[in-house]
């Protein structure tokens, strides 16, 4: 018997004040839905099958690389009408796992306890105990035995007071939710066709109902305004610097990193407040980054030093690099081992190799630098003329003196030095010295302009 899933996707989300619906507003970079398929993708279901229904086809689109059986639920019912679209599409004998597009946090080992609890039930839920469980569906016992479910808004008070609540979140065979679903209605005060009605006709039809208290409340937390998504952003960043610390890495200020995607870290690998990772990004052994780094889609090798302030992405740092503060290494960008880049200095689509050094000021674009290299402050690259893009090539050992602009496409020969302030146009000779300057000259009789009153 196989295992799909079912994830509720179709609401508006009216408390989130947005034109953008629910799931795709993000937590860690990604639509909230993005997050509930990645859990339920280790679970190797059959299928997943997502309804659908406010924003369906950008829902589709921004999800469009992802493996799903989209439904449409044309008209929002209620929650056990959106599962009916779905199990339209499943066999009988199939188990089915129904889970929510506004539920982030949830974790694999959470959902494979309950799926494992349906050998032994016809029907399996994921509760919680909270201290304030309100707004929550209340879980009705007796005997210790599960009833039924009560939603806040039919609830008396004595039911209000149950603090054992339903996430949503259950499991059980498809010809059995077919058939509880087929008998429920919507007399109730949402006027809706209530999922957890299965739960008290499962019991009328005396088939075994079990709940799994789940743990940590907040995995089951659900997301209905902007608050909400705050809160669950927050939660996860602070699941992801306790993760990164029991890896063995250093935070300054556990509370003040981001990470968006995933970051795989080396052994004493330090990183300081403010500092933000997006996409995939490695940090080799003894790496050092400074506060308010930006880094994205980037391999930092082991050693090297990120100084405050720098931006780098789609990159690759080599071994005992040293950058920044206020460096910005653009996409394309390889740098071997030993290289210095310095304040206010920009590369994009170059390779820089070994112990070169741009320390200050200066902007390296589509060029490749030899070994020992050194760019004097304010060298530029004049790599576009308008409509294409050119290269610069320089060899190794070769010195640039201060203010130089080479006009790409040109080649300047290894050991080869330029002069300060030159305009380098043609291709440089190997070991020597190149000058491109105009003439000097005083003109006496010229008068400073004065502002005109």
């Amino acid at each position: 018997m196989g295992l799909e899933v079912i994830i509720l996707a179709a609401g508006k989300g009216t408390r989130m004040h947005s034109e953008l619906p629910k799931v795709l507003h993000k937590v860690a970079g990604k639509p909230m839905l993005s997050h509930v398929i990645n859990c339920a993708k280790k679970l190797s279901p059959d299928a997943i099958h997502v309804v659908i229904g406010h924003g369906a086809e950008l829902v589709k689109s921004e999800l469009s690389e992802e493996k799903i059986n989209w439904c449409l639920q044309k008209e929002q019912l209620g929650t056990g009408h959106a599962v009916q679209q779905a199990l339209l599409n499943i066999d009988d004998q199939q188990n089915v796992l129904i889970l929510y597009g506004d539920v982030p946090l949830l974790t694999a080992d959470t959902l494979k306890a309950l799926i494992d609890e349906l050998a032994n039930n016809q029907l399996v839920l994921l509760s919680a105990k909270l201290n304030d469980p309100t707004g929550y569906g209340r879980i009705v016992r007796k005997n210790k035995k599960i009833q039924c479910i009560v939603e806040q808004k039919d609830a008396d008070k004595k039911t209000l007071k149950v603090n054992e609540i339903n996430s949503g979140i259950l499991t059980s065979n498809a010809s059995k939710l077919k058939h509880w679903l087929s008998k429920t209605n919507n007399k109730n005060a949402q006027k809706e066709f209530y999922l957890t009605d299965c739960i008290e006709l499962a019991v009328n039809d005396k088939d075994k109902v079990e709940a799994i208290v789940c743990e940590s409340e907040e995995e089951i937390l659900g997301v209905n305004n902007k608050q909400h998504l705050a809160y669950v952003e927050r939660v996860f960043q602070s699941q992801m610097a306790n993760q990164l610390m029991l890896n063995g890495v250093t935070l300054i200020d556990p509370t003040r990193i981001d990470v968006r995607g995933n970051l795989s870290t080396g052994k004493d690998v330090e990183i300081d407040i403010n500092s933000l990772f997006i996409g995939e990004n490695v940090l080799g052994d003894g790496v050092t980054i400074g506060s308010n780094a930006v880094i994205i889609n980037s391999q930092i090798n082991a050693g090297t030093r990120i100084h405050a302030n720098c931006h780098i992405e789609n990159a690759n740092i080599g071994e005992k690099c040293e950058l920044g503060p206020f460096a910005r290494i653009r996409p394309e960008t390889v740098l071997a081992e030993n290289v210095k880049v310095g304040n206010f200095v920009e590369i994009k689509k170059a390779n820089v190799k070994r112990g070169s050094k741009i320390s200050h000021l200066s902007y390296i674009g589509d060029s490749d630098l030899g070994k020992d290299v050194n760019i004097g402050a304010g060298t530029i690259t004049c790599n576009y003329d308008g409509a294409n893009k050119h290269r610069t090539i320089i060899g190794d050992n070769v010195f640039v003196g201060s203010d130089t602009q080479f006009i790409a496409p040109v080649t300047i020969g290894d050991g080869a030095t330029i002069g300060a302030g030159s305009t380098i146009t043609k291709d440089s000779p190997e070991q020597k010295l190149t000058l491109a300057r105009s003439k000097q000259i005083t003109i006496d009789s010229w008068q400073r302009p004065k502002k005109n009153k």
